[in-house]
């Protein structure tokens, strides 16, 4: 009571300090708000000076992350709109440099061209009607304002699409070689020299007598920037935690599976007496049963051997009708099986059938008028004419089958018991091979003819219950108090240490960039690499992070900014090139004679030839060295050239032949073949150029 008065005496003191905290709280937001960026948090990224909006970035991922179905993800569409994104953005302000514009004609012949395959807006002749899209663009209008919009920004993807297509092909149109160029072809392809060489190989110096010290990699790389820019990388390692069931959790989850086998009693209070409820093995219902008792519904279908789990497969086929087997375990869930039927069956068949759809079945495009009563009278006027004909089944199925295999002369291919719609399946599987007949399904009538069947092999059909094992809250429990204990250890100790004294695996993550969204062994996880990438998180860090099924404690073990490669990264390329370096320096020092034979005797090695040597292919014994090929090239027959680091060893060359092509009337043909090869290239060379040069302030990490 005396605080609450206490209060009361204080309470416009009170207020007034809420308020001040309020306003405080607000002005940090604004201010951080202000200073997290070039633009704040409205700007996803800035591509040369143009800012690509967050709410609209985001608003195009939704979308297209339902364009791609159940199996899409957040980063795989996030990466499809940034990379529409950034072309857009690059190639717009070149086209606007160059002035091109686009028609309307062009656009809607492109619009026409995308929605070819688009039933909605196809006539009866199977042609884009625009009039059906007109009618479209008025209805989602006045229905659906998403939908518009969507529509909206296909036609400006279409337009845009127009533009670079026109911007590329101007591009192309420019590339065309002369006859000059191609007249060098023709000599670079079809010269030649013959040669002898003395060659010292790097070989002949051992590795270890070569030192490439760390300053001398970081000097090469820094000499050569252009071939060693990597992106911001971090590498961590990490532990998993895994909230797997316990030998007790198995053992609780065991029993209570085998209880479902027997019968049991309850006490009814509506009738005030006990009943009994049948169990696995005395259900009358077996369908019903599993429903209700079991982690996956009932299947009602055909297995053979090599759709059982292996570990029990022998046993399960082995099995009569009414057998019941089990509990046994399959990975993390426990199954109990019984046999409903068993028979010999083919385990697949080949079939083919011309489809006939009426108006109302599944599937049926606008363009299906017939009623049921007459799609079921052309197709038994098909089935007549084929009983007494099978040579004009795929001619008929061309001309009458409403589906893709029409193409195909109506061949659906090899099919295997429960992969089509029952009825359909029923009869191939249930009649011998060479019958035809009809079969109704929702999708039509099918005029079906059974072309192949397997050697019949024993099936069953089983009634399956399966109850996963899942892990106790004691377990659970468990796990996440040793994920903490070890969170707390590696602050002070060594992480590999500790890991290895509990057993636990350490899995190393090398190179994430910082937009990466899949981890191994861990799968999509933003917030480990957000984490790992954060200017607050540093060498060394370590930080616990929930995940399915357990918990992670990941370590950062490297992180570099955007940039140069660090030495340890580019050692592998970079040691060779200057171990290579200073053993030609070395093999110089001790050439002391000037003539092929010469060397060939001081250094125990013989005179080789070379014949019919070209620019085009510059391959000396079994090593491609360009450098050493250009030099005889430039070097007059019976002359020698000077020594020469190679890619193997270090070279003389004494030139015996120069034999020059033929010359020829023409040239143009040269010419043809070098803007033939450049023009399927351009494209992606020019915009990897555009895109290397733009500046490009990519935030995405902020929010994704």
């Amino acid at each position: 009571m005396a605080i609450l008065n206490s209060i009361r005496k204080r309470g416009i003191f009170l207020i007034l300090i809420i308020a001040l905290a309020l306003f405080a709280f607000i002005l940090s937001d604004v201010l951080t708000k202000g200073n997290s960026g070039p633009k704040g948090q409205d700007t996803i990224a800035t591509i040369n000076g143009t800012d690509i909006s967050r709410q609209t970035f985001m608003e195009e991922v939704e979308v297209t992350q339902r364009n791609l179905g159940p199996n899409g993800n957040t980063a795989q569409a996030m990466n499809m709109v940034w990379d529409r994104e950034l072309r857009s953005v690059i190639l717009d302000e070149q086209i606007e440099k160059a002035g091109i514009t686009v028609e309307k004609a062009q656009i809607d012949n492109a619009l026409k061209t995308s929605l070819a395959n688009n039933p909605t807006f196809l006539n009866e002749a199977g042609q884009v009607d625009d009039g059906k899209i007109q009618e479209y663009i008025a209805s989602i209008k006045a229905s659906s304002k998403d939908m518009y919009a969507q529509w909206l920004k296909f036609e400006e993807n279409t337009a845009d699409g127009v533009l670079q297509a026109t911007y590329y092909n101007m591009i192309k149109g420019g590339l065309r070689s002369t006859v000059a160029e191609g007249e060098q072809e023709y000599h670079f392809q079809n010269d030649n020299l013959n040669f002898q060489y003395a060659m010292i190989p790097y070989t002949k110096i051992a590795d270890e007598d070569v030192k490439v010290s760390d300053d001398e990699i970081k000097n090469y790389v820094a000499a050569h920037p252009n071939d060693y820019q990597v992106e911001a990388q971090a590498d961590i390692q990490y532990v998993f935690f895994a909230e797997n069931p316990s030998e007790s959790d198995s053992e609780e989850a065991k029993t209570d599976v085998t209880a479902l086998l027997n019968d049991k009693v309850e006490f009814n209070k509506d009738t005030k007496a006990n009943d009994t409820i049948a169990g696995f093995r005395h259900t009358k219902d077996n369908e019903e049963f599993v429903n209700a008792n079991s982690d996956l519904p009932y299947f009602d279908g055909w297995m053979f051997k090599k759709d059982l789990p292996a570990t029990v497969a022998d046993t399960l086929i082995n099995l009569n009708k009414g057998d019941v087997y089990g509990p046994y375990q399959v990975e993390k869930a426990l199954y109990l099986s019984k046999v409903i039927d068993t028979k010999k069956m083919p385990d697949s068949a080949e079939s083919k059938h011309i489809l006939i759809r009426y108006v109302g079945t599944m599937r049926a495009p606008e363009t299906v008028t017939r009623t049921k009563e007459e799609a079921q009278k052309l197709a038994d006027s098909i089935l007549s004419v084929v009983k007494k004909d099978k040579s004009k089944f795929a001619a008929l199925a061309l001309e009458f089958s409403d589906d893709s295999s029409k193409d195909k002369g109506g061949d659906l291919g090899n099919s295997t018991p429960g992969r089509m719609v029952p009825p359909f399946d029923n009869f191939i599987f249930n009649n011998p091979v060479g019958t035809i007949g009809l079969v109704e399904t929702d999708f039509g009538f099918h005029v079906v003819e059974v072309v192949k069947q397997s050697e019949p092999k024993k099936g069953v059909k089983l009634a399956t219950v399966v109850k996963n094992i899942e892990p106790s809250d004691k377990t659970i429990n468990q796990v996440f108090s040793d994920a903490s204990k070890f969170e707390v250890a590696v602050q002070k100790g060594d992480f590999d240490e500790l890991a290895k004294a509990q057993n636990l695996e350490v899995k190393p993550v090398n190179k994430m960039n910082n937009m990466d969204g899949n981890i191994p062994g861990i799968g999509q996880n933003r917030t480990i690499v957000n984490w790992a990438f954060n200017e607050d998180s540093n060498v060394g860090d370590t930080k616990r992070f929930s995940v399915t099924d357990g918990y992670v404690i990941a370590q950062l073990t490297r992180k570099n900014d955007k940039g140069l490669m660090p030495t340890a990264d580019a050692s592998a390329t970079v040691t060779p090139i200057l171990r290579n370096q200073k053993k030609a320096a070395k093999i110089r020092e001790s050439l002391k004679d000037s003539t092929l034979e010469e060397i060939a005797a001081s250094q125990n090695i013989v005179v080789q030839s070379a014949t019919g040597i070209s620019m085009a292919n510059p391959t000396v014994g079994a090593n491609n060295e360009p450098k050493v090929v250009g030099a005889a090239f430039g070097t007059k027959p019976g002359e020698s050239t000077s020594l020469i680091d190679g890619t193997a060893g270090v070279y003389k060359v004494k030139v015996t032949a120069f034999n020059p092509a033929p010359k020829m009337e023409s040239y143009v043909n040269f010419a043809n073949q070098l803007s033939a090869k450049a023009a399927p290239l351009a494209q992606g060379q020019v915009y990897n150029a555009l895109k290397k040069k733009a500046d490009i302030q990519d935030n995405r990490a902020n929010f994704y």
